[in-house]
Parts: structure tokens; C-alpha cells; sequence
């Protein structure tokens, strides 16, 4: 029986906005909106992965536990999805809401599988293989109003490879990811996903404590991906001091911890689309990673 016009209008209105995606990083109803993209940016080792697996299992845990219960596409570029590790941080989280009402939802076990099922796993080697994979899950959209996260990981990951094919052209060493951004864009647009997407830093010098708004800092993507990015989380790793303890816990463990900060930027329009109707926010927060995956610690506004 073919679906009609109004039928898919109503299934795609159905899915579900994630604004509310992780309160502790994004202030009241600022996180992204249907058809936004988040960058985190930043150096290798700054908890970018961690803070997807984080909001990963936030939108596959079940409502009763917390989570948000919808279908999650972790994109894998860069081959480091850590799946035991994932299944760890579901397994701790599933285990402390049982915990607190062990009638919440059946065995651990069986929310742990439902919670899996959520979750489409797909990897790429290339930037081809990137635009190929985006092609294909139009067809996993259409057919899924559940499905309300895309996570890549990392969209940068064939930065260099691109420059060497593409050769002196700079056109040509833009060409493979423009594409996948216009591609992209338009799934955002027709389908009203979100997407959060890690992108490296390439230079040292990235994060300077003094600012977070340095030359350094700027995308050095394609210009179509940097249209499609309204939220920015700048990745940083503290440097450990003895005012860690104060965030609370055993002294001694907090010491231990490896504090990561993030400085948050976005930028919203109304129903103008010029860059000069266009909001600004910023604001800040910072966390540790434990066995149970990301535990913030505290979160600045501004």
C-alpha cells in the first residue's frame, strides 16, 4: 500500500527533537533543534569520543532510565568505535536506574539488548564510502521516524587523503566533502535529523586557557560543512591541579581524574536565513571520565 503525501508528512513531523539531547552541556532549550548540526572540535585526547558515547546512550537508554529511547547511526571513520566500552557505560547506567526502582523495566539483560537495537553501526574508509553511506541512509530515514541521531566520528578523518588525490586544485581537495556536506544538508532539511560530529584540531596551539576564540580555532573543513554547523563545542584538556577535589568525591580519585573543558558556542536563526539575523550564545562546562562513561562536574553559562 503506497503512502500518500500527508501519510509520510505526519510520520517525519514524529521525530523526535533532541534539544533536551544533555541538559549539563547545553543550557534550557539550547541544545540543537531538528536540522542542526554540533562540531566538537578539538585535539586528540580531549574527550570528544567520550562525550558521543555519553550522548549516545542517552537517546537509546529507555525513558525509564533516563534516556530518550530513539534510534541512534554511529558513523565510524576513524575505526575506534570501542563497542566494550560502550556496552559498559549502558550496562553501568541500566544497573544504577534498576538500582534506585528495580521494577522500572524487565532484566538487564533484555534492556541492554533493546538498547543495542537502537543503535546502526556503520564504517568508512573514505570519503567516497562517507557520501555512499549518506546515500544509503536516506532510504534507512524514510522508513525509520525513530531514528533521530547521527553521530560521525570524525568528519575530518579524510582530511589529508583528500588533499593528496585532489593534488595542487584546492577545488579538488574540497570536492569529495562538499559533496557529502550538500548531501548531508539536504537529509538534514527533508528529514530533520541531528547530527554531532568530532572534528580534530590540526594544529597544537588549538585550545589557548586565555581564550577560545583564536585564530587557531577556525574550521579548516570545506565552507559547505562549515554552513551546516550551529552549535560548536571547543574541546580542552585541563591541566591537573589540586582544585579538582573540589568538584566533589574522594580527594585522592578526583586527583586522578583527567578533567576535560568544553566552550560552547551556537548560533540560531529565525525565519530569515542571513548570517545577520543570526544569535549568538556561548557558555562553558567541564567533566571527568569515569568507569560509567562522562560525569559532569560543573557547567558555567555566559
Amino acid at each position: 500500500m503506497s503512502e500518500s503525501g500527508a501519510q509520510l508528512f505526519a510520520r517525519l513531523e514524529a521525530r523526535r527533537c533532541l534539544k533536551d539531547i544533555e541538559p549539563r552541556l547545553f543550557p534550557e532549550d539550547g541544545g540543537p533543534d531538528h536540522g542542526e548540526v554540533v562540531e566538537l572540535f578539538g585535539l586528540e585526547g580531549t574527550g570528544k569520543t567520550e562525550l558521543l558515547y555519553h550522548l549516545l546512550c542517552r537517546c537509546v537508554l529507555p525513558e525509564a532510565a533516563g534516556g530518550l529511547e530513539v534510534d541512534v547511526v554511529f558513523v565510524d571513520t576513524d575505526y575506534s568505535l570501542d563497542m566494550l566500552r560502550l556496552v559498559s557505560i549502558l550496562d553501568s547506567r541500566l544497573n544504577a536506574a534498576l538500582s534506585s526502582s528495580p521494577s522500572l523495566f524487565g532484566p538487564a539483560e533484555v534492556a541492554l539488548r533493546s538498547c543495542l537495537s537502537r543503535l546502526l553501526v556503520v564504517q568508512c574508509s573514505s570519503s567516497s564510502q562517507l557520501l555512499l553511506t549518506l546515500h544509503f541512509l536516506e532510504t534507512t530515514l524514510s522508513s525509520r521516524p525513530t531514528l533521530a541521531l547521527l553521530l560521525i566520528d570524525s568528519i575530518s578523518a579524510f582530511y589529508w587523503l583528500d588533499r593528496c588525490e585532489g593534488g595542487t586544485s584546492f577545488t579538488k581537495q574540497e570536492e569529495k566533502l562538499g559533496r557529502c556536506a550538500e548531501l548531508l544538508g539536504r537529509l538534514l532539511r527533508d528529514y530533520r535529523i541531528t547530527v554531532f560530529a568530532t572534528c580534530h584540531a590540526i594544529r597544537r596551539t588549538v585550545l589557548p586557557s586565555s581564550s577560545s576564540s583564536s585564530e587557531s580555532e577556525r574550521s579548516y573543513l570545506c565552507r559547505p560543512w562549515q554552513r551546516l554547523v550551529t552549535h560548536r563545542l571547543l574541546c580542552s584538556r585541563q591541566e591537573p591541579g589540586n582544585d579538582i577535589a573540589a568538584a566533589g568525591g574522594d580527594g585522592q580519585e578526583q586527583r586522578r581524574r583527567q578533567v576535560f573543558t568544553i566552550h560552547c558556542s551556537s548560533s540560531s536563526s529565525s525565519s530569515s536565513s542571513s548570517s545577520s539575523s543570526r544569535a549568538k550564545a556561548s557558555w562553558s562546562s567541564s567533566f571527568c571520565v569515569t568507569d560509567a562513561g562522562v560525569e559532569f562536574l560543573s557547567d558555567t553559562h555566559q
